[in-house]
């Protein structure tokens, strides 16, 4: 295929994710596995049907940038300034301690120090793309081993900028590939920050909001994508990350109204360009290499994957994760990484590395991150479900959920409203699988002839086990709203067939739910509220049917109320203003029927004296 044929090529990219990603899902392999089994079919060493890869690696490099810019928006500037420690401690530590031991295997193998040196950073480099990847798959981003890899990730990112410039240093030919380094490139580093710091608290808000303004849903989705590649762009002119400039401008729109809509408009193009980028590294693995040292990649795969999991096991352990949630710590950040690429295309251009070298750094990279999905399907079948029934501390749990279910239905969360629920449907002889996080809820309602599981339902695996593919109806009756969000956007994501019947705790998890598609929402003090109201008028003089009537005609204005501001959440000026004219109709409603019932008592007392 030409390499300038975009539109054929498009057709074979398309086609390709298409056909051969539902199969590897279907296997229980995942999607990253099958776009990355896509692009050996399709690449040079398989069909050759594309014979360029690393043109098509730096535009779907932009995925990655995308997929960062979302994670930013999910982090407010005060929890990020939270996570410093974790940051650069954590980071730190796998960075300097991986390095360390990676270069001097290298050395001890022969390699000199700069070669050994430059082709341990490259390995010490962790995907970004697949770790973040899995995490939103399988819904670990909140949890503490989630928030671990998140962390570490971000200074591979930071370290971006100090590796590239210490290449050149490192060269055998001094000067040799040398870009602007030293002292001005670390001011013209900090430069771009600030500007990027101080444009999103001066310019990003007022531009987006302009832009709402219009009332223009693609010229919104423009201004979105614009934003993140004014970003990328900016970071990558001083030689930073283009990741870390997305995520900084996620961040900084993180509190902003407009976070959901951004969320909204960038996922498309998110979720196709990392299809993309895995394609192409799949295309752009080197299997002549593999086929003439075999051994040595081998050896070099093992070697530094080992290393890596042996230091994240050990950081593991000393931070505190839950046993559970350790192993996808170690795997995803055991493997190579993108900026591995970059690393060793920068040491082969600065002559520190040969051709020989750069080659058998590629490949094993590419190789170890092609290892990671297989190596999660093996973990989440047959290891992770000996770690389900254990609590943090890795120690068994009562009456945690080990077996699959049947139930058609699964109620998430028994406090006092899911009991209510699951009371009716067993007084009609129907069974529900009951899930809490809560080891002494469970163990308390057990006593009382109720069959709950302790089980945390946003977890995959776990809802899984409880049946949710076959079961009919998910009743999500969970304390937390943002557990409560999640739940729903896994069950919808992986389990489409399940109709849900959500529990929201106020107006704005309403609108969050409804949002993500949920169709039976019940406010959980809305009702009860209502019910006080027409006693309260019950004891001011109104009969009892005028007192409900006044209920459900509020009632249903409420609900009707709450539709019409669903598309202003997030725009405060809006949503005060449909607040106020929808009293004002209110009111109106009332008055009228406050009218037809003084006339309709008129005309009784009429209709009387005349008699």
């Amino acid at each position: 295929m030409h390499e300038n044929d975009w539109l054929s090529a498009a057709l074979v990219f398309l086609a390709s994710a298409v056909l051969i990603v539902p199969l590897a899902k279907k296997l229980g392999l995942g999607a990253i596995l099958g776009y990355l089994a896509a692009g050996i079919a399709i690449g040079p060493f398989g069909l050759r049907l594309v014979t360029h890869p690393d043109t098509v690696l730096h535009v779907a490099e932009f995925g990655v940038v995308l997929m960062l810019f979302l994670v930013g928006l999910e982090l407010e500037p005060r929890r990020l300034l939270s996570m410093r420690r974790p940051i650069f401690g954590w980071g730190g530590a796998q960075l300097g301690l991986t390095t360390l031991l990676l270069g001097a295997g290298g050395w001890l193998a022969g390699l000199s120090v700069p070669v050994a040196l430059v082709g341990a950073l490259a390995l010490t480099m962790s995907s970004t793309a697949i770790g973040l990847g899995v995490l939103g798959e399988r819904n670990l981003l909140p949890t503490p081993a989630g928030q671990g890899v998140l962390a570490v990730s971000l200074f591979q990112d930071i370290a971006a900028i100090p590796i590239l410039a210490l290449i050149p240093l490192l060269a055998m030919q001094p000067g040799a590939g040398a870009g602007g380094g030293g002292w001005w490139g670390a001011l013209q580093a900090a430069g771009a920050i600030l500007l990027l710091v101080l444009g999103g608290r001066l310019i990003l808000r007022p531009g987006l909001r302009i832009v709402a303004r219009s009332r223009t849903p693609e010229l919104f989705t423009a201004a979105a994508l614009l934003l993140v590649v004014a970003a990328a762009a900016l970071m990558r002119a001083v030689e930073l990350s283009m990741a870390l400039g997305a995520f900084l401008a996620g961040v900084l729109l993180a509190e902003s109204e407009y976070r959901r809509e951004l969320e909204t408009d960038i996922e498309p193009f998110k979720g196709l360009l990392l299809g993309l980028f895995f394609i192409a590294v799949g295309m752009s693995i080197d299997f002549e290499v593999l086929r003439s040292e075999p051994l040595l990649i081998a050896l070099l795969v093992l070697g530094f994957v080992g290393l890596k999991a042996l230091v994240l096991l050990l950081m593991a352990a000393r931070i505190g994760f839950a046993q559970r949630e350790r192993p996808y710590f170690v795997l995803l950040l055991a493997q190579g990484g993108e900026f591995g690429f970059v690393v060793a295309q920068a040491g082969l251009s600065g002559g520190v590395l040969n051709g020989r070298h750069s080659s058998v750094l590629l490949g094993a990279i590419a190789l170890s991150m092609l290892l990671t999905p297989l190596l999660l399907a093996a973990l989440e079948r047959w290891w992770l479900p000996r770690l389900a029934a254990c609590d943090s501390a890795g120690k068994p749990v009562q009456h945690a959920l080990a077996e699959p279910q049947q139930a058609p239905v699964i109620i998430a969360g028994f406090g006092r409203y899911g009991q209510i629920v699951g009371r009716l449907l067993s007084a009609q002889g129907m069974q529900a699988t009951v899930l809490d996080v809560d080891g002494e809820q469970v163990a308390s309602v057990r006593r009382f002839g109720w069959e709950a599981f302790y089980g945390d339902a946003t977890r995959l695996d776990l809802l899984r086990t409880a049946g949710a593919a076959q079961a009919r109806v998910l009743v999500v009756a969970l304390d937390d709203v943002a557990q409560s969000e999640a739940l729903v956007q896994l069950a919808r994501t992986h389990f489409p067939q399940l109709q849900i019947v959500a529990r929201a705790r106020n107006v704005s998890h309403y609108a969050a739910l409804r949002r993500l598609g949920v169709q039976h929402i019940q406010r959980e003090t809305f009702e009860s509220a209502l019910a006080s109201a027409r006693e309260v008028l019950g004891l001011l003089g109104l009969g009892a049917h005028e007192a409900r009537q006044l209920a459900q005609a509020f009632r249903a204005h409420n609900l009707e109320q709450l539709e019409t501001m669903l598309p202003h959440f997030g725009d405060e000026q809006q949503l005060i203003a449909l607040s106020k004219q929808g009293r004002e109709q209110l009111e109106a409603l009332w008055a009228e029927q406050r009218s037809q019932q003084a006339r309709g008592r008129g005309d009784w007392r009429e209709s009387a004296n005349s008699e």
